[in-house]
C-alpha cells in the first residue's frame, strides 16, 4: 500500500497560485492512479481533480475546471496540483487519494494522505 504525504499549502490571496505537491512512497507508484480532494469547514469532502497512472486520462471538478492542472512526475514519485485564479471558495484541507484503478480514485475509496490546509482570504 502506497503511503501519501502532502505539502504545499499555506495562506494566498484571492486570485493567486499556490502548487500543492503529493509525495509517495513505495516502488510501484507509477502503477496508481492519482487523485485530489477537498473539504471546507463544515462540509463533505469532494472531488477535485484526477489522473491515470501513465498520466494520459486526466479528470476535473467542473468548480476547478480551467483553473487547476493536475501532473504527475512518476521518476519522483510525486503528484502535483497547480491551482491559479483561487478564490475563497478554494478554501480547504486538501488531500491526495491514490489506488491501481482509477474509478476507486475517483470515488474516494483509495489511499489517503494525511491533507495540507490552503486558506484563501478576499
Amino acid at each position: 500500500q502506497v503511503q501519501l504525504v502532502e505539502s504545499g499549502g499555506g495562506l494566498v490571496q484571492a486570485g493567486g497560485s499556490l502548487r500543492l505537491s503529493c509525495g509517495a512512497s513505495g516502488r510501484t507508484f507509477s502503477r496508481y492512479a492519482l487523485g485530489w480532494f477537498r473539504q471546507a469547514p463544515g462540509k463533505e469532502r469532494e472531488f477535485v481533480a484526477a489522473i491515470s497512472s501513465s498520466g494520459a486520462s486526466i479528470r476535473y471538478a467542473e468548480t476547478v475546471q480551467g483553473r487547476f492542472t493536475i501532473s504527475r512526475a512518476n521518476a519522483k514519485n510525486t503528484m502535483y496540483l497547480q491551482m491559479n485564479s483561487l478564490n475563497p471558495g478554494d478554501t480547504a484541507v486538501y488531500y491526495c487519494n491514490a489506488d491501481q484503478v482509477m474509478a476507486t480514485v475517483t470515488a474516494g475509496f483509495g489511499s489517503w494522505g494525511q491533507g495540507t490546509q490552503v486558506p484563501v482570504s478576499s
